[in-house]
Protein backbone atom coordinates (compact mmCIF):
# COMPACT_ATOMS: atom_id res chain seq x y z
CA UNK A 1 0.00 0.00 0.00
CA UNK A 2 2.70 2.47 0.60
CA UNK A 3 3.77 2.40 -2.55
CA UNK A 4 0.73 4.03 -4.27
CA UNK A 5 2.02 7.01 -1.92
CA UNK A 6 5.07 7.02 -3.83
CA UNK A 7 3.20 6.78 -7.63
CA UNK A 8 2.14 10.27 -8.13
CA UNK A 9 5.47 11.76 -7.07
CA UNK A 10 7.06 9.41 -8.95
CA UNK A 11 4.73 9.89 -11.98
CA UNK A 12 4.85 13.88 -12.32
CA UNK A 13 8.37 13.40 -12.04
CA UNK A 14 8.30 11.66 -14.73
CA UNK A 15 6.07 13.82 -16.70
CA UNK A 16 7.97 17.12 -15.67
CA UNK A 17 11.31 15.14 -17.03
CA UNK A 18 9.30 13.83 -20.70
CA UNK A 19 7.93 17.33 -20.87
CA UNK A 20 11.31 18.87 -20.24
CA UNK A 21 13.01 16.66 -23.15
CA UNK A 22 10.69 17.66 -25.24
CA UNK A 23 11.56 21.25 -24.67
CA UNK A 24 14.62 21.23 -26.32
CA UNK A 25 13.59 19.73 -29.71
CA UNK A 26 12.86 23.20 -31.67
CA UNK A 27 14.16 26.67 -32.05
CA UNK A 28 12.56 30.23 -31.71
CA UNK A 29 10.27 31.06 -34.41
CA UNK A 30 11.93 34.13 -36.14
CA UNK A 31 10.75 37.41 -37.83
CA UNK A 32 7.42 36.88 -39.63
CA UNK A 33 7.56 40.02 -41.97
CA UNK A 34 10.12 41.77 -40.28
CA UNK A 35 8.03 41.40 -36.75
CA UNK A 36 8.05 38.84 -34.02
CA UNK A 37 5.29 36.55 -33.74
CA UNK A 38 2.47 37.29 -31.12
CA UNK A 39 2.05 34.81 -28.00
CA UNK A 40 -0.15 31.73 -28.13
CA UNK A 41 -3.06 31.60 -25.87
CA UNK A 42 -1.11 30.48 -23.32
CA UNK A 43 0.50 32.03 -20.00
CA UNK A 44 4.25 31.36 -21.01
CA UNK A 45 5.05 34.05 -23.20
CA UNK A 46 5.50 37.59 -23.99
CA UNK A 47 6.01 39.85 -26.68
CA UNK A 48 6.54 43.64 -27.77
CA UNK A 49 4.78 43.80 -30.56
CA UNK A 50 1.90 46.32 -31.08
CA UNK A 51 -0.76 43.68 -31.93
CA UNK A 52 -0.22 41.15 -29.05
CA UNK A 53 -2.73 40.04 -26.76
CA UNK A 54 -2.82 42.60 -23.43
CA UNK A 55 -2.31 40.19 -21.03
CA UNK A 56 1.23 39.10 -22.69
CA UNK A 57 1.83 42.22 -23.66
CA UNK A 58 5.28 43.80 -22.37
CA UNK A 59 6.48 47.03 -23.69
CA UNK A 60 9.63 47.30 -25.91
CA UNK A 61 12.53 49.31 -25.05
CA UNK A 62 12.69 52.88 -25.89
CA UNK A 63 16.59 53.23 -26.60
CA UNK A 64 17.95 57.21 -26.42
CA UNK A 65 18.49 59.36 -29.05
CA UNK A 66 22.25 58.94 -29.19
CA UNK A 67 21.35 54.98 -30.38
CA UNK A 68 21.88 54.95 -34.24
CA UNK A 69 23.37 51.90 -35.08
CA UNK A 70 22.86 47.95 -33.94
CA UNK A 71 26.52 47.97 -32.89
CA UNK A 72 25.08 49.98 -29.76
CA UNK A 73 22.70 47.92 -29.09
CA UNK A 74 23.55 44.24 -29.95
CA UNK A 75 27.30 43.64 -28.16
CA UNK A 76 25.87 44.44 -24.89
CA UNK A 77 22.60 42.84 -25.21
CA UNK A 78 24.59 39.18 -26.02
CA UNK A 79 26.39 40.19 -23.06
CA UNK A 80 23.88 40.94 -20.75
CA UNK A 81 21.66 38.04 -22.07
CA UNK A 82 24.78 35.23 -21.68
CA UNK A 83 25.68 36.38 -17.96
CA UNK A 84 21.71 36.08 -17.05
CA UNK A 85 22.94 31.98 -18.35
CA UNK A 86 21.29 32.65 -22.21
CA UNK A 87 23.13 31.14 -25.36
CA UNK A 88 22.80 33.20 -28.37
CA UNK A 89 21.71 31.11 -31.13
CA UNK A 90 20.81 33.64 -33.86
CA UNK A 91 22.45 37.02 -34.67
CA UNK A 92 22.10 39.39 -37.17
CA UNK A 93 22.17 43.39 -37.09
CA UNK A 94 18.82 43.95 -36.07
CA UNK A 95 17.36 40.32 -34.77
CA UNK A 96 19.07 37.51 -32.36
CA UNK A 97 17.09 34.51 -30.65
CA UNK A 98 18.38 33.02 -27.49
CA UNK A 99 17.53 29.85 -25.29
CA UNK A 100 17.69 29.92 -21.81
CA UNK A 101 16.85 26.20 -19.51
CA UNK A 102 15.74 25.80 -16.44
CA UNK A 103 18.34 24.41 -13.72
CA UNK A 104 16.18 21.41 -12.04
CA UNK A 105 14.60 20.23 -15.74
CA UNK A 106 16.24 21.98 -18.57
CA UNK A 107 13.16 23.44 -19.69
CA UNK A 108 13.66 25.49 -23.04
CA UNK A 109 12.57 28.98 -23.09
CA UNK A 110 12.97 31.12 -26.31
CA UNK A 111 14.25 34.66 -26.28
CA UNK A 112 13.91 37.06 -29.52
CA UNK A 113 15.19 40.22 -29.88
CA UNK A 114 13.49 42.86 -32.91
CA UNK A 115 15.87 46.10 -33.11
CA UNK A 116 13.66 48.96 -34.81
CA UNK A 117 16.17 51.65 -35.33
CA UNK A 118 13.63 53.84 -37.35
CA UNK A 119 11.64 54.11 -33.87
CA UNK A 120 14.62 53.64 -31.67
CA UNK A 121 13.16 50.11 -29.96
CA UNK A 122 14.42 46.72 -28.95
CA UNK A 123 11.25 44.45 -29.22
CA UNK A 124 11.11 41.39 -27.31
CA UNK A 125 9.48 37.60 -27.49
CA UNK A 126 10.09 35.30 -25.03
CA UNK A 127 8.37 31.75 -24.44
CA UNK A 128 8.74 28.43 -23.50
CA UNK A 129 8.27 25.73 -25.45
CA UNK A 130 5.89 23.46 -23.58
CA UNK A 131 3.76 24.00 -20.87
CA UNK A 132 1.12 26.18 -20.11
CA UNK A 133 2.12 28.68 -17.58
CA UNK A 134 5.98 29.40 -16.69
CA UNK A 135 4.97 31.58 -12.92
CA UNK A 136 6.02 34.59 -14.78
CA UNK A 137 9.82 33.58 -15.69
CA UNK A 138 9.42 35.00 -19.02
CA UNK A 139 8.28 38.11 -18.60
CA UNK A 140 10.63 38.28 -15.25
CA UNK A 141 13.58 37.88 -17.69
CA UNK A 142 12.89 40.67 -20.54
CA UNK A 143 12.35 43.33 -17.30
CA UNK A 144 15.41 42.31 -16.05
CA UNK A 145 17.25 42.43 -19.35
CA UNK A 146 15.28 45.37 -20.26
CA UNK A 147 16.59 47.17 -16.96
CA UNK A 148 19.82 46.11 -17.09
CA UNK A 149 20.04 47.31 -21.03
CA UNK A 150 18.63 50.78 -20.15
CA UNK A 151 21.20 51.51 -18.07
CA UNK A 152 23.86 50.25 -19.84
CA UNK A 153 22.80 52.08 -22.70
CA UNK A 154 21.66 55.60 -20.43
CA UNK A 155 18.35 55.28 -21.60
CA UNK A 156 17.02 55.63 -18.08
CA UNK A 157 13.70 54.16 -18.71
CA UNK A 158 12.67 50.59 -18.54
Amino acid sequence: MQWIGLLLPVAIFLLFWLLAISSREGRAIGLTEGRLAGCPNKANCVCSEPDTRPESFIAPLQLPESVDSAEQVMPPLVALIEQAGGRVEIRSDLYLAAVFKSRFFGFVDDLEVRLDLAERQLHFRSASRVGHSDFGVNRKRVEQLQQKLAVASGSGSG
